[in-house]
């Protein structure tokens, strides 16, 4: 089981926390040090199951520096796919990758289902 995150981030920081005291054991991967590659992205978004909209960062510094609440809604998914792999800090994180299963985001409920 891959675990994506940044280590300063809060939200990551809980999921880790919980993933440890159930015993789950993971692979970490830090997100700006090493970006998702297009594929990977395009890989993770058909198996979620999720919109594309739902892997961006929205309340990340970055997105709002790039004003990308105005600009994605015109950008093809390719665009998107590629923006999202420019820089690990656009993406929303933690990501769990387990197989088929892509648990984007951190929700104490949804990791209890899905893990």
């Amino acid at each position: 089981m891959l675990f994506i995150w940044y280590p300063k981030c809060s939200t990551c920081q809980k999921a880790r926390k919980w993933l440890a005291e159930h015993h789950i054991e993971v692979e970490e991967r830090h997100i700006k040090d090493n970006n998702p590659t297009p594929e990977e992205i395009r890989r993770w978004h058909e198996r979620s199951g999720l919109p594309l909209q739902k892997f961006f960062n929205t309340s990340g510094t970055l997105y709002r520096q790039m004003h990308l609440s105005e600009k994605l809604p015109q950008m093809s998914e390719q665009a998107k796919i590629e923006l999202l792999a420019s820089d690990g800090m656009l993406v929303k994180r933690p990501l769990i990758i387990d197989g088929d299963t892509v648990i984007v985001g951190f929700r104490e409920k949804e990791y209890e289902k899905l893990l």
